[in-house]
This record gives C-alpha cells, sequence and structure tokens, in this order.
C-alpha cells in the first residue's frame, strides 16, 4: 500500500480548518498532520511536521498570503495548493498564485461552505495526491540529475513554450536538470512586468543559470534565456554560434511575446541541433513552430494531458503531427537529458553566478 499523503492546512478560520481537515481525513489515502492559523506558525508546523502537501489560504491574519507564498515555495519538492476565497481559478490572484510557484489554485465559497463542502473537497483531495506524486517524483528526478555525467553543447538550444500555468511547469523542468544542459530559450505568455520576476525567481532555484534575455546574448550551455514581456525572442546563428534577438514587432497569434515566433526561429537556425518542448498553455500558440522544428530535423516534446493545467497548446501541436513524444510534466527533463546524451560527448560543466542567498 502506498504511503498516505502528510497534510499540513493552512486557514485562518477555525471553522475552515475544522471542516477541511474532517472532510480530508475521511480519504484514506490522506493524513491531515497539522493545521495552522497565520504565517508564522505555518512555518513552525512545515519544518516540525515535514508535511508533503500544504494547503494555504491567501487570507492571513498576519502577512501578506501571497508574499508567504513566494517565500514557501522556493522549496519546489513541497507543494502549496491554495484553497482561497480570494482566487477565483480564472481571476488575478489565481494567476500570480501560480507565478509565484502554487501547485494548483482551488477556490473555496466564500460562504456557506458546509453546503459546497463535498465539491470543494472532492477536487481538494484529487488535487492534493497528484501534488504528492509530482513531489516525490520531482526528488527522483532532482537526484537523478545530481549523478548524472558532465556534458558539453556549444550549437545545441532547447526551445520551450508555455502559458497557462507555465511558471510552475518551468520551475518543475528546470530544477531537474543539471548546469551543464545545453542552451535553453522560453517564451512564458506573461505581461512585461512579470518576466524578470519569474526569472530572478527561477534562477534562485535551479543549478541552470536562468534570467530574462536582452537582445544579443549567446546562447550558452547552463543559461536558460526567457522572452521579455511585449518581446518577441528569436535565435540567430553567426557561424557555429546561438545568439537571440529580442524583437518588437506585432503580435502573432494575439501574443507577445509568441511561440510560434521562437519556435520558427529555431528551425531555421538550428535545425536538427534542437529540442522543442510545448507545455500547458491555452489556444494554439507554438503548434506550428514546432512543426516547424521537427520538419527541420529536431527531437519534439508535448506535456500530456493529464499533468496540464490546461491542454490547449500541447493538445494543437500534437493534432498537426507536430510531437515526437508525449509525456508528463515530471518526466520532461529525464526525456531532454536523454536527448542530450545522444547528441554529443560529455567534456564539462558550466556553473552559474547567482544573486540568490
Amino acid at each position: 500500500m502506498a504511503p498516505r499523503v502528510r497534510v499540513l492546512i493552512v486557514d485562518s478560520s477555525p471553522f475552515v480548518r475544522q471542516e477541511l481537515a474532517r472532510a480530508l481525513a475521511q480519504d484514506p489515502g490522506i493524513d491531515v498532520v497539522g493545521t495552522a492559523a497565520d504565517a508564522d506558525f505555518a512555518r513552525r508546523k512545515m519544518q516540525s511536521l515535514k508535511p508533503d502537501v500544504v494547503t494555504l489560504d491567501l487570507a492571513m491574519p498576519d502577512s501578506d498570503g501571497l508574499a508567504f507564498l513566494a517565500q514557501v515555495t522556493r522549496d519546489p519538492s513541497r507543494p502549496i495548493v491554495v484553497v482561497s476565497a480570494r482566487s477565483e481559478p480564472d481571476g488575478e490572484t489565481a494567476r500570480r498564485a501560480l507565478e509565484l510557484g502554487a501547485y494548483a489554485v482551488v477556490s473555496k465559497p466564500p460562504q456557506d461552505l458546509r453546503t459546497h463542502l463535498g465539491a470543494l473537497t472532492a477536487d481538494l483531495r484529487e488535487t492534493i495526491v497528484a501534488a504528492a506524486r509530482t513531489r516525490a517524483r520531482f526528488r527522483a528526478l532532482a537526484r537523478g540529475a545530481a549523478t548524472a555525467p558532465h556534458l558539453k553543447a556549444d550549437d545545441l538550444v532547447i526551445a520551450i513554450g508555455v502559458s497557462t500555468g507555465g511558471p510552475l511547469a518551468l520551475q518543475t523542468v528546470l530544477a531537474a536538470l543539471s548546469s551543464y544542459t545545453p542552451g535553453i530559450v522560453i517564451v512564458q505568455h506573461m505581461p512585461e512586468r512579470y518576466t524578470r520576476g519569474l526569472a530572478a525567481r527561477l534562477n534562485c532555484e535551479c543549478a541552470l543559470g536562468v534570467r530574462q534575455a536582452v537582445d544579443g546574448d549567446p546562447i550558452e550551455p547552463g543559461v536558460a534565456l526567457v522572452a521579455p514581456g511585449d518581446h518577441h525572442l528569436q535565435i540567430t546563428r553567426d557561424g557555429a554560434s546561438l545568439g537571440v534577438r529580442v524583437v518588437d514587432q506585432p503580435a502573432v497569434n494575439h501574443h507577445r511575446p509568441s511561440v510560434d515566433v521562437l519556435f520558427h526561429s529555431v528551425a531555421t537556425h538550428a535545425g536538427a541541433n534542437a529540442l522543442g518542448i510545448i507545455m500547458t498553455g491555452m489556444g494554439a500558440d507554438g503548434a506550428a513552430g514546432l512543426l516547424a522544428m521537427k520538419q527541420a530535423g529536431a527531437f519534439t516534446i508535448a506535456q500530456d494531458e493529464a499533468s496540464s493545467i490546461v491542454f490547449g497548446m500541447p493538445k494543437e501541436a500534437i493534432g498537426l503531427g507536430a510531437v515526437d513524444r508525449i509525456v508528463p510534466l515530471d518526466r520532461i527533463a529525464t526525456e531532454v537529458a536523454a536527448w542530450h546524451a545522444r547528441q554529443r560527448p560529455l567534456k564539462e560543466t558550466h556553473e552559474h553566478d547567482s544573486d540568490c542567498r
């Protein structure tokens, strides 16, 4: 029998803590190991109880719930499921919570919780179990990455396109990769004011160096470049060297940055030396570009439906015949390592400077 998922409930309301604990305890696969009413108590409980998953209400009496979320998600191996009346699934607060690293957002009714408790806990139980499964596989991937051989790649490139649910998906994949990984270029659909912060947060959580791309940056092993919001990102080639252009051009597929713009440039300038990855997101941006990459000889991967927050972008790419491999989110890093091992013998590692403390 699989071990029970250890859950800590963080909520300012005694009634909600009691009702959620009672309802979740009815699931034979879940063990509610504790509850906490505020951020300080939650920190102490997380250290002492070591839960597998934490449910978090963003309405906290002693601190900003989003600020607390940003602190606790620095450890990507402990998923945080936001359960809050402040967080409608399509709302601004929910989007910000996902950007900060929440595994998922589950909305609770602002009133009459007892009437809606059954539907809420059914959704929450499923989310908690999925989060715990991702945690276990993340730790296994991280251990594998730490013991992997050292590779060198000068003209290889990995291109990633992602939208809704992307910050957590990127965190899961990038944190499981080692510093010898070929250079990575990323388009995440996100407003301009958020992309720099996203890159900085990922940089603190990864062996890779992660930063917002600047026009003219080289593509280097061990470095991931994130497209600035409101600008397209393209790759360029100068002999054997690859670099990036940050361009101010009209939106494509209603997006700027656009995954299609990035992927088409990768198809043109990298061809068979590229790996294309399309992950969770709404719409079809990136599908045509991924097909162009595949036709140019690149290997292509799509995140599967079960692990996608929104299956739109991967589904469209799969429908076009643009995908070589369809895998769960927690297996993408393994596929990256396998592709890399097929490309180059390994010679050296690359370390990145970090401002994280």
